[in-house]
């Protein structure tokens, strides 16, 4: 962040980026605010709160945090059937429960989400950044699709002329020139809400501290509070894959929930990471440091308080003809080429498949995510199961007659419910020895496989002698052999 202080041309190009930001964040946090039931200012103040606050406060520099349609969605019936008091103490308690978790170490479980999954979320992502346009572009008047089409034709040329200026901002600019010198009639930020006029004051929601109330809001400010991290530290993940840098997740996490606890007393809906906004921010324009997350929140506060009359004369067209090169940006096109879908194993691809479905059936990236990880859980087991394997030699020339097992492979739930089935208890002779030397025993479900095999041989009258466990196999079969019921 020095460096760029200290050097002209990466300051330029993070206080662009940041205005950029904040241009694209007015439309949004306009429409978030409807989806959510409350005033635009609510919207527009969450997203001013919230940008400068995490831009001091976060683990991922370079990410913009902002209200946010995911959260909009989670929150929104709090608001439409308790009011606006009951809603902004679900934003606050939100913030709340994130610190808990944050605290409790929920970021470190980010490691659990796989490859296939992540893609899954980013192509998701990309096409709700798509189809979030839709209504912009349907029933609208013909001319806004030329203006839809230079957009997006100024954003394909200017990286090659320059990159000095964002190619967001030159777009909007020129948009906007051509629609007012033109007299062009076509819907533009001022048709989406009426903007503030006064700055954003404290507030504190006027509910009664009861356990009534915390039944009423607890459930949704905790679904917030999943929603908003999982989508935070996703977007996090993603940006540290962009940008070749590490970020702090747990810092990023009891960071988001500071700031929607600042934004709730200052009247704000909360939000979390914006995907769309970061991708402008960190992809399009090119910022990399914490300067353009505060000065998007700073920006967005002064355009929409100091020069709202400017502000809602840009065409519509001129921000939906970013967004839609921010989704076009953000979709791992590698992902769906018949050569790469060829060469991956078809577990992964039904994976990432089904993240994708669920988050656009849904709309919620929360869902959409912990269905994936589920369903690689699922193939993951599958594969794994197949891979114990037992193996009997009969010795009927020792003193006693013997039978022995070789087991190898990972043996838990998945693996050892077809362990019971492999052994020939009527046909082997009195003695029977397990030899786990190749294997490792993981769960319980084990212990209780062990147990019965043992009990139906002696319920023949044999011996049966368990040899080679490691030391934790060993541990582990010590304190559950016998006590689990398992066939007895």
């Amino acid at each position: 962040m020095l460096t760029a202080l200290r050097t002209p041309k990466l300051l330029t190009r993070e206080v662009l980026a940041g205005l950029v930001v904040a241009l694209a964040l007015i439309p949004e946090a306009i429409s978030f605010s409807i989806i959510a039931g409350v005033d635009p200012r609510v919207g527009l103040f969450s997203s001013f709160v919230m940008a400068v606050s995490i831009a001091f406060l976060g683990g991922r520099p370079a990410m913009i945090t902002a209200a946010t349609g995911a959260i909009a969605l989670v929150i929104a019936p709090v608001a439409r059937d308790y009011g606006l008091d009951y809603f902004i103490a679900t934003v606050i308690l939100g913030g709340v429960f994130q610190v808990i978790l944050a605290i409790l170490g929920v970021a470190k479980m980010m490691r659990f989400i796989p490859r296939s999954v992540m893609v899954g979320f980013v192509n998701a992502l990309a096409i709700l950044i798509f189809t979030a346009q839709l209504p912009h572009l349907i029933g609208v008047p013909w001319l806004v699709y030329p203006l839809v089409a230079a957009g997006v034709i100024v954003m394909v040329l200017m990286p090659r002329l320059t990159k000095i200026v964002p190619a967001p901002l030159v777009a909007i600019v020129l948009l906007t020139a051509v629609t007012i010198v033109t007299a062009l009639n076509v819907p533009t930020v001022g048709d989406q809400g009426e903007l503030p006029r006064s700055l954003p004051e404290l507030f504190f929601p006027q509910v009664p501290l009861t356990w009534e109330t915390l039944q009423i809001i607890a459930p949704y400010a905790l679904a917030m509070a999943l929603v908003g991290l999982l989508e935070s530290l996703m977007t996090a993940k993603l940006v540290d894959e962009i940008t070749d840098t590490h970020s702090r997740k747990t810092r990023e996490a009891w960071a988001q929930g500071a700031a929607n606890m600042l934004s709730g007393f200052f009247g704000g809906m909360g939000g979390c990471a914006m995907i769309g906004q970061t991708m402008i921010n960190v992809k399009a324009s090119g910022a990399r440091t914490r300067i353009s997350t505060f000065l998007a929140g700073v920006f967005l506060l002064v355009l929409v308080v100091g020069l709202g009359d400017l502000v809602s004369i840009i065409p519509m067209a001129a921000l939906v003809a970013v967004m839609i090169m921010v989704s076009v940006a953000t979709f791992d096109w590698h992902s769906i080429r018949p050569a790469t879908l060829k060469r991956m194993p078809v577990g992964e691809t039904i994976v990432m498949v089904a993240t994708v479905a669920v988050v656009v059936a849904t709309h919620n990236l929360a869902i959409g995510v912990i269905v994936g990880v589920l369903a690689a859980m699922i193939v993951f087991t599958r594969r794994v199961a197949h891979f114990a394997t037992v193996e009997r030699t009969l010795d009927l020339d020792a003193p006693a007659p013997t039978a022995f097992y070789t087991v190898t492979g990972e043996l838990f739930f998945a693996s050892s419910n077809d362990l019971t089935t492999q052994f020939e208890y009527a046909d082997d002779p009195e003695r029977i020895v397990i030899d786990l030397t190749g294997s490792h025993v993981w769960d319980a479900s084990t212990v209780a496989a062990l147990d019965s095999i043992a009990t139906k041989y002696h319920r023949l009258g044999k011996h049966v002698v368990i040899e080679g466990m490691n030391e934790a196999s060993t541990r582990m079969h010590g304190r559950l052999a016998g006590t689990l019921g398992g066939g007895h």
